[in-house]
């Protein structure tokens, strides 16, 4: 058996499979049975670990058959050709709406046998078994006896509001040592003195970020807050975060 694993990348993997099994061609009507196949082996893979099993989100279903059938065309892996959109990007414009989303992708000759090896491969199996994800949309297309299959995860939980943003930026501070609890009005300034410093501002060092991703700060936050340079944090979560398809949010710290 030959398997080539391509790189892993920060939306999923590629992969390779290659099963001897019989490779007549499918009727379309098989189609949609191998697809549910691999959507509830999937879910068996997660629920066997004590995950919550993923929803169909047929946004994501869309983006990811589109995608199958570009790579059948283009008789190749890839999670992005020339010219065409990002993951996050073909998603979202097929209506999907989420905060974190992964892709896995193969090629071969049976659902079962895709979902096996993706089981195998660690990049696979850490979208497979993401417990952050709850929304799973798959593609599939044959082209001369091989199939193309992709998977597109989402976190399709629903938007924060500003207060549910800084009580979770304040909470990943106190991770690192740094009390959030200097006055909000300070960070609020922040928010709208377009990239300045606030007017009468004591901190040391005021910050803004855009972030989609509120499980952890951007790596830049991190290594400044770990400096052992700063003690105390006034947050505030600034208007103009998206909450289209992919949610992200603006926040401003100020620094003590």
């Amino acid at each position: 058996m030959k398997l080539r694993v391509g790189r892993f990348v920060s939306f999923g993997a590629a992969l390779f499979v290659a099963f001897g099994v019989s490779m007549h061609a499918r009727a379309q009507e098989d189609f949609s049975a191998q697809t549910h196949q691999i959507f509830e082996l999937t879910n068996q893979d997660r629920e066997a670990r004590g995950l919550q099993p993923l929803q169909w989100n047929t946004s994501l279903a869309q983006a990811a058959q589109a995608h199958a059938e570009r790579m059948a065309a283009e008789d190749d892996l890839s999670h992005q050709y020339p010219g065409e959109p990002s993951v996050a990007q073909r998603t979202a414009q097929a209506g999907a709406h989420f905060q974190a989303v992964a892709e896995n992708i193969a090629s071969g000759y049976s659902a079962r046998g895709i979902e096996s090896e993706w089981m195998h491969s660690t990049p696979h199996r850490t979208n497979i078994l993401d417990p952050r994800m709850n929304a799973l949309g798959v593609g599939l297309v044959e082209r001369r006896g091989t199939l193309f299959a992709v998977e597109d995860f989402a976190d399709a939980s629903g938007a924060f509001s500003p207060g549910q943003v800084e009580s979770q930026v304040g909470r990943l501070l106190r991770q690192d040592g740094i009390d959030p609890s200097a006055p909000r009005a300070a960070a609020a300034l922040a928010c709208s003195s377009d990239g300045g410093y606030p007017k009468g501002e004591t901190g040391k060092l005021v910050v803004r970020f855009d972030t989609g991703d509120l499980s952890q700060l951007p790596a830049q936050i991190q290594t400044l807050i770990r400096s052992g340079s700063y003690h105390r944090a006034a947050v505030a979560a600034c208007p103009g975060g998206r909450q289209g398809s992919f949610t992200t949010y603006k926040v401003a710290l100020v620094l003590y």
